[in-house]
């Protein structure tokens, strides 16, 4: 027997150089399953407290005004804010722009950075920091 012939090696991710665009692409996968499995819970909970008698509900805000809830909740803002900038960054490709490598490294950074500043401004006026 003779030794398999030597073929090439397909590309892995550990030759590509990781860019902006890979990370707002898989950012935006997660954020849909965060939104939909997460997000989908913590709504219906609170949906459900509020069709409840008032102790189910105070329980419900005893849960979301803790600490690990208030995580969750500024998370669920987050992964909210960045698959709608997402979302929008998807849009105008669609149209056939912003495909140029440059133009796309920087839609994928104004995608993360408008998220976290659409999170912000959030929750400095659920909070009423601004009054």
């Amino acid at each position: 027997m003779t030794a398999p012939p030597s073929r090439p090696l397909s590309p892995h991710l550990s030759i590509y150089k990781w860019e902006p665009h890979m990370t707002v692409s898989i950012l935006h996968r997660l954020t849909g399953s965060a939104l939909t499995v997460v997000g989908l819970a913590v709504l219906t909970w609170w949906l459900l407290a509020i069709a409840q008698s008032g102790p189910v509900f105070a329980d419900f805000v005893t849960v979301a005004t803790h600490p690990v809830g208030m995580i969750v909740l500024v998370g669920l803002t987050w992964a909210f804010w960045q698959h709608f900038f997402s979302g929008l960054r998807h849009l105008v490709m669609d149209t056939g722009s912003g495909y140029e490598l440059k133009i796309n490294k920087l839609f994928a950074v104004l995608t993360i950075a408008a998220a976290l500043f659409a999170t912000a401004v959030t929750w400095f006026v659920l909070l009423g920091v601004n009054r």
